[in-house]
């Protein structure tokens, strides 16, 4: 089978197509035949040797941890009725930019009829971790909500998820062509955070109290601005790191102003949790209540061209493989 495998750290080009065998299905495992591949901005990082503090590989690695697919065989004790299912799955550490990967049969998770696998794997990740955080701040009608990177796969999910409990969306993003995208996903009102000024914008929407809830996709800077506009008593999620840094927010300011903190570590998910919040979110695209965005879609051999566009913040929504 076919593989891309980042064989050191450093830019795009470390990533070569290579050649490997076949798995096989051990028991309580089954054989995917990978479809589509979710790739999130992380993959990038870590391929350029970023987060040795919170991620252990170390090249030559195969990237990615999700994929969705068909069911090709069943290992010893797996119910044979899982052979030919559609499916979206967790692949560990062995990762996802391949042509069939064995995973244990827990780790499936069923696509629901009426939904393709492109949509099914551009919820793999995101779709999740929306389900989560919404879970961890529910927005109440009315409140006033300021999604930063909005136009990224998860940031869309969250400006959908933020209008249809009522709140009042404001999605911040950088340039026309994601601002224009926020726009039509629902948000009540968009800025471009690339401009000047746009801090002061955001508190003029809010009529100078600040936003109730941010779901801070951006990080740095940006995200720091963010907190210092939150409303008090309000809920601030740093969960973004795009330009490699998290806001710099220390637990005591946010007590100060009696705003709830969350960070990267409240998304990261149990096994069981993952699965559920997968689940919910297929289904939840199944309702029509969400739909994520798909920016561009890639073949596998052209992986190291996806990281390239995704660092260049060239794509709008989620960035697919296609094996």
């Amino acid at each position: 089978m076919r593989v891309v495998r980042a064989v050191q750290f450093g830019k795009p080009d470390v990533l070569v197509v290579e050649q490997a065998p076949d798995p096989e299905a051990g028991p309580g495992e089954v054989v995917v035949a990978v479809r589509v591949v979710p790739l999130l901005f992380l993959d990038t990082q870590i391929r350029r040797g970023w987060g040795g503090a919170w991620f252990t590989l170390e090249p030559p690695y195969v990237p990615g941890s999700a994929a969705a697919g068909e069911v090709v065989s069943a290992g010893q004790g797996v119910d044979p009725a899982w052979v030919g299912r559609r499916v979206v799955t967790d692949t560990g550490t062995q990762g996802s930019y391949l042509q069939l990967v064995a995973v244990p049969v827990e780790n499936l998770v069923a696509v629901p009829e009426g939904l393709g696998l492109q949509e099914a794997a551009a919820l793999m990740y995101d779709g999740r971790t929306a389900m989560r955080l919404a879970e961890l701040f529910p927005v109440r009608p009315g409140e006033c909500v300021l999604v930063l990177a909005a136009a990224g796969g998860l940031g869309s999910l969250l400006v959908q998820l933020g209008h249809a409990a009522g709140g009042r969306v404001i999605g911040a993003a950088g340039g026309k062509r994601k601002v224009d995208l926020v726009r039509e996903l629902g948000a009540d009102a968009v800025v471009d955070y690339t401009e000047p000024g746009w801090a002061g914008q955001v508190r003029a929407l809010t009529g100078g109290s600040g936003p109730d809830v941010v779901f801070d996709g951006a990080g740095g800077e940006i995200g720091r601005e963010a907190f210092e506009m939150t409303a008090e008593g309000g809920m601030f999620s740093a969960h973004g790191s795009p330009g490699d840094a998290f806001a710099p927010i220390r637990p005591e300011e946010a007590r100060s102003k009696g705003v709830m903190l969350s960070g990267i570590e409240q998304v990261r998910l149990s096994g069981a949790e993952a699965r559920r919040l997968t689940a919910q979110a297929l289904a939840e695209a199944v309702a029509g209540r969400v739909r994520p965005v798909i920016g561009r879609v890639f073949p596998l051999e052209r992986a190291g061209d996806a990281h390239a566009e995704m660092e260049g913040r060239e794509i709008l929504g989620k960035a697919l493989l296609l094996v």
